[in-house]
């Protein structure tokens, strides 16, 4: 049975199209189209619900270590408070699921992963687990929201002070603030422009996007659905798991060397 994020209401209430993706429904389009949307957030901006997507919690003296064992790029030099993507691969190379690393502290890594993927993936990290680490699946705590678009950032300078606000791409702030929710801000995303995904409780989920609609609105911030973010992210290029790579394919070959980093410590 096909699971609901804590926004379904709000996308039914706002005509969204629903359709099932990797196991949730989830908006397609909205009354406007693809298109519109698509355009929105190349020359305004588009807001998604993505709590669909998988977060899972790795702590402990030896959660950078499993974190370098179990993806194919370099952590080990990460800042508190940089982002970065991976491959996370199996014995013979190929593909379990790629995903983002949040360093939160020197003992508490963030890995957001593919809805599709969740189980498979918790099932993974779990069977490879050494030393004094904690695994937890948070993903059912856990809600996403990304505000994409040129328009982003003069948004949430409306909700939020200067000090919230991640300065660089691929770096967040976990003790976030956006109106009177707190939530981690992130200056990702998954369309090629400028933009913020925020991780919040589910209970928060509704009213911090209600909020983020109605600040955007004078910019021309509209809801928009999986089709425009993935021609959004076809045309910036950007990889999707089950297409562009799986368990059969390697990054190499899916065109993901630079992330692949073979002389670190202890390429696995």
């Amino acid at each position: 049975m096909d699971l609901k994020t804590p926004l379904y209401e709000s996308h039914v209430a706002a005509g969204g199209k629903i359709v099932p993706f990797a196991g949730y429904l989830l908006p397609i389009q909205y009354a406007e189209g693809i298109v519109t949307e698509h355009m929105a957030v190349r020359t305004k901006a588009g807001l998604f619900d993505v709590s669909h997507m998988g977060e899972v919690l790795l702590s402990g003296p030896s959660a950078l270590a499993n974190v370098q064992m179990l993806v194919t790029n370099d952590c080990e030099k990460m800042v508190v408070g940089q982002v970065k993507y991976t491959p996370m691969c199996n014995e013979a190379g190929g593909v379990v699921d790629d995903l983002m690393v949040y360093k939160l502290d020197q003992e508490r890594y963030l890995l957001v992963i593919n809805a599709a993927n969740r189980h498979k993936d918790v099932a993974w990290i779990k069977a490879h687990l050494f030393g004094d680490v904690v695994c937890e699946d948070i993903s059912d705590a856990t809600a996403q929201i990304a505000l994409q678009g040129p328009k982003a950032l003069e948004i949430l300078r409306k909700l939020t002070k200067d000090a919230y606000i991640p300065e660089k791409y691929y770096t967040f702030v976990e003790k976030g603030m956006v109106a009177d929710l707190a939530c981690i801000i992130s200056r990702t995303g998954y369309t090629g422009e400028d933009g913020f995904e925020f991780y919040c409780s589910q209970e928060d989920a509704p009213h911090l996007w209600d909020t983020l609609l109605e600040a955007g609105n004078e910019f021309g911030l509209i809801p928009c659905g999986l089709g425009a973010r993935d021609t959004l992210r076809l045309e910036a290029a950007m990889p999707l798991y089950g297409h562009e790579m799986n368990e059969e394919i390697t990054p190499i070959e899916a065109g993901l060397s630079i992330f692949v980093k073979m002389n670190k410590t202890d390429f696995y």
